[in-house]
């Protein structure tokens, strides 16, 4: 039964992307000459004003196009001119360390106050405080301080990141059933080992989800950063592509930066089913 509904459901995505190629190449295609001009000035308009090409690239030209990258994709010609997988290189290791440094100060921190209603007291306002300002809005105050685009940026990331995984950790830590730690208690565990040995097992599938949320919003605040910022990145090759008026380019990276999210999640979501368990 469910691979019969994977069977079909593959089928109906595969008729979805074919209708919506379809359309988007009707919608793109030439419609012929649209007017009698100068040579002069059908040169300078080119193919959009004396063909009735389209402004926008149709799915072939894209494809063309993708196709050119994915041969080269780590090709150097500077500082403008880089292949797709360095820019994404940028971009992941950025989104990778700023992630990386936020699990390590938010899940030992979600802990604390998730097992202590004193901290979880005390610590709320700050966090009520903290967690809805704009991660862009720190970007400039990170400019200023570290003096640093690449640190800023993966600064912003760890800023991002850090909300979701540790209120999800205090959740997931508060939320220990009752019953489970009074058993430790009278089998006299320690507090550490009853941390690591009942907490964290029953806690794990919410700290996950905090996980995954917060990568998913670090991939979307990465893209936004690097174009500030500049100098690399598939943020940055995206802002460079729109300012060469080249929307083929800009269309492959959207695509690219969906690719990724999409791999990102998933890999977390494998992680997420890894440590549920039926009560």
């Amino acid at each position: 039964m469910t691979s019969s509904l994977r069977l079909r459901a593959g089928l109906v995505s595969i008729a979805l992307l074919a209708a919506f190629l379809g359309i988007w190449h009707l919608a793109t295609r030439s419609t012929g000459a649209t007017t009698t001009m100068s040579p002069e000035y059908a040169k300078l308009m080119g193919l959009t004003a004396t063909q009735g090409k389209s402004a926008m690239p149709g799915p072939l030209d894209v494809g063309a196009k993708l196709w050119e990258h994915l041969k080269r994709p780590f090709y150097d010609n500077g500082p403008n001119d880089k292949g797709l997988g360095i820019q994404l290189a940028y971009s992941i290791a950025r989104v990778g360390t700023g992630y990386l440094l936020a699990v390590l100060v938010a899940i030992p921190l979600g802990f604390l106050i998730g097992m202590s209603p004193l901290l979880s007291k005390a610590l709320d306002p700050f966090i009520q405080v903290l967690k809805p300002i704009s991660p862009l809005a720190w970007m400039p105050l990170a400019l200023y301080t570290i003096k640093d685009s690449s640190i800023s940026a993966i600064f912003v990331i760890f800023i991002c990141s850090i909300w979701p995984m540790l209120l999800n950790t205090v959740f997931g830590v508060a939320s220990v059933r009752k019953e489970w730690i009074n058993v430790a208690r009278t089998l006299e565990v320690s507090t550490v080992r009853r941390a690591f040995t009942v907490i964290l097992p029953a806690a794990a599938p919410t700290i996950l989800t905090g996980m995954r949320i917060s990568i998913g919003i670090a991939w979307l605040v990465i893209v936004a950063a690097e174009m500030l910022v500049g100098g690399t990145g598939i943020g940055y090759f995206v802002w460079n592509e729109w300012n060469n008026l080249s929307i083929t380019n800009v269309i492959i990276a959207i695509l690219l930066i969906g690719v990724v999210g999409m791999l990102l999640d998933q890999i977390l979501a494998r992680f997420t089913r890894m440590v549920t368990f039926p009560e």
